[in-house]
Parts: C-alpha cells; structure tokens; sequence
C-alpha cells in the first residue's frame, strides 16, 4: 500500500512558527510510520555545529546579531504565514543590498504547495506575486527606505495590476511602476506593440492622462488628485526621483532578452530584483526554436544571487518491503547570507536541514542528499544506482562552469 502522499508545505497563515536549534543539526528521522521500514543503512552526515538562526518569526531587523543569525543558517524553518515569509525575503534582500550586490533573485512558492503551477489558475498566479512583491517593497522601505520600481511585462499588463492593486501601491510611499515596454526599440518592434496594444484595446493609460494639451491647460497638476470622473490621477505612481531598486515580475522566458535590455538602460548601477520567475523552468526553455539562445544565461542570468530560495520538490521511491513506494519530499533554501542548505519535509510540515554547502546544490546532488538521509541511497557504483540516476543527472545550465559570466547564480 502506497504512503499517503506529502501534505502541502506552507498551508497559507495557519502554520506553527519553529523555533531553530542551537545544538549540532543531526538528521532528522523519516515521517511518520515511514521510519519502520526504512533500513538505516547509511550513517547520518555530521554537520558543522554553529549558533542557528530563528527560523520563522518575522523578526525584521538586519543589525550585526541578525547578519550573524542568519550567516550561520537554519536547522528548521517552518513560516507560520506568508507575512512571515515575505519578512524574511526582505531582510535577506536588504542585507543583500547593504553588502553591494546589484543583481538579485528571491525565488518561493507564491500559493501553498497545494495549489500547483498546473491546477491553479495562471491569474491566481500573477495576482499573487503582484501582491507579494508589494509586500517586499513595503518591508524594504521600511527597512531602509528603498524606492522600488516595479516592472511588467508589458504595457497591458502593467495596466491591469495598477487597476486591481490601486489602493495597495498608493499605500506604499515611493513605489512606482514601468514595464518592458518602456525600453526604446527598432521600428519593426515598435510596430508589433502598437498593433498589439491596439488588439488588446490599450488606447490610452487610465493611470495618467498622456495628452500635453491636457496637462498644460491645468495648474499645480500635481496637486491635482482627479481630473475627471473616468480618469485618475495624474502621474499616479511617477516620482521625480529615481528607483533606488527594479523589481522584475511575471515575465516569461521571452521577456528574459527585454529585461537584460531593460537593466542596461536603466539600471546599470541600480539593484535589479528577479521576482519569482522560477528561472530553472525558464532557463529550460532557452535555446529552443522561438526562444533566447542559451548564451543569455551565461552572460546575464549567471550574475543575479539568490538571497531567499526556496525550490520545493516531492519524489517516491519503490522498496521491496512495506509500504513498497515511499514518498518523501524536501527542499532547497537559502537565506541570504547563509549557506545553501538541503531541507527533508517533516510530519509537521517543518523542513529540518540535512546537508548545507557554501555553493548551489543542483537538483539531482539534493536528492541524494534526501536518499541519503532517510535511508534509501543505493551503494555507491552499483548497477542500481547508475539505473535510477542515468548517464546526465545535472542541467546543461548547472554543467557548463566555463562559460558563465559570472559565478554569482551558484553562490
């Protein structure tokens, strides 16, 4: 009979915080009844014993302790909400910031892992991480006060989030937004938007009234909260100062050669943000007819850092004995400036680390690590292993060392 399979990681804002140990991390047992049948084959690997930080709490501030909390890594990490989550994304990227890096990844589930990318619907999606990356620009003005850009796709878009999330950008005080768009391109790309927005009847930006006529004919218009009862303000979400940091969202594997021409416009000297983009899955589709060529990543992907991680994924695995298929799940995290660290998902729906490296684990060395850890590694060069690994256990993305800009993605 099949173990019942893994329940959802983050069950919206109803989880437990947990609380990090600050004893030498030991791996944990397998979940639930799993522990039985399981044969404790291989030694569980010792990790290095430091101070842990606290895992989960919303805590928020990025002084010399808290750096030093969250260098040293989690043992648990378990965010009784999405506040939480969003929390620790921000201090992590603040501290990021603070040590001078420009190029910059937060990557986490934007629904509960009960809602996957192929049951829910693509707007759930969007919507969500529209709302999560007006979190993280609200916790990092308050933390430094950043003035975060938050960039689109493109123009429709663009107008679409500023209609539904109006309220929650006016209450975020120095946010604005642009989209891809905005870029300056050749004739022929100019000619397909203008068709394109004209399809999607986009003739005119319900946030800002366009016209000079308009404008010229009102004073101090920027005191001028409305101008008619079918438009909004004007210049709603544009500040005379310039964004202190982009934010990149929702965009496809298409938008990846916009944003690069988007970033060398703009913010060549400015931190950029990749939010969410699940960039493996985007990097999979580089090379293919239709799509970016693969040198993208090795120039331009290669440089953005990952300061909050986390990559769930669930495996089973078929044994000789009861209950014959174990599934099990983990993940892999990493917390900015902390070290990158394998995760086994518990009963409680906690992730306790199992293994922890200064570089990316990629997919496959973190399934070995979760094999590893509960017991199910087959010996090291038999004819079984090589069977379930195969030849190729690694992307082309993670192989190819040498021809990476820089090394920023695996650090």
């Amino acid at each position: 009979m099949a173990a019942p399979a893994p329940t959802a990681a983050f069950c919206g804002r109803h989880l437990r915080p947990a609380r990090a140990s600050c004893a030498p991390r030991h791996a944990p047992s397998p979940p639930g009844r799993l522990a039985a049948a399981i044969p404790s084959r291989v030694p569980p690997r010792r990790l290095a014993a430091s101070p842990r930080a606290e895992a989960g709490t919303g805590t928020t501030g990025t002084g010399t302790g808290d750096v030093e909390a969250l260098r040293a890594g989690v043992s648990v990490y378990k965010p009784r909400s999405y506040e939480v989550l969003v929390a620790d994304a921000a201090r992590s990227l603040a501290c990021a910031m603070d040590d001078g890096k420009t190029r910059l990844e937060i990557e986490f589930p934007p629904l509960p892992s009960s809602i996957s990318s192929y049951k829910g619907s693509s707007d759930e999606f969007i919507d969500a991480n529209i709302q999560l990356a007006l979190a993280v620009a609200r916790k990092l003005k308050e933390l430094k006060g950043t003035r975060s850009c938050i960039v689109f796709p493109d123009q429709p878009e663009k107008r679409r989030a500023t209609q539904l999330f109006r309220t929650a950008i006016d209450t975020i005080e120095g946010v604005t937004v642009s989209s891809l768009d905005d870029v300056p391109t050749d004739p022929v790309n100019s000619f397909f938007k203008s068709i394109r927005n004209t399809l999607d009847f986009d003739f005119s930006d319900d946030n800002e009234i366009s016209k000079p006529s308009s404008v010229e004919k009102l004073s101090n218009y920027r005191q001028t909260p409305y101008v008619k009862s079918h438009h909004f303000r004007i210049d709603r979400w544009k500040s005379d100062e310039p964004p202190s940091l982009y934010i990149f969202i929702n965009s496809s594997t298409r938008d990846l050669s916009s944003i690069e021409k988007y970033v060398e416009k703009f913010a060549q000297s400015v931190p950029a943000l990749l939010f969410n983009l699940e960039l493996d899955t985007l990097r999979s589709d580089l090379g293919l007819l239709g799509f970016p060529p693969k040198d993208l990543h090795y120039r331009f992907l290669s440089q953005f850092t990952p300061v909050f991680y986390i990559r769930q994924r669930d495996y089973s695995k078929t044994i000789a004995i009861a209950p014959y298929i174990v599934n099990y799940s983990g993940a892999v995290f990493r917390q900015y400036p902390g070290p990158w660290q394998v995760m086994l998902k518990q009963a409680d729906g906690s992730y306790a680390c199992v293994a922890e490296s200064a570089a990316r684990f990629t997919l496959g060395q973190a399934k070995e690590e979760l094999l590893r850890v509960i017991g199910l590694q087959e010996e090291e060069g038999s004819s079984l292993e090589f069977l379930r690994r195969g030849y190729k256990n690694a992307t082309w993305w993670e192989e190819n060392v040498d021809q990476e800009k820089s090394p920023a993605w695996r650090t």
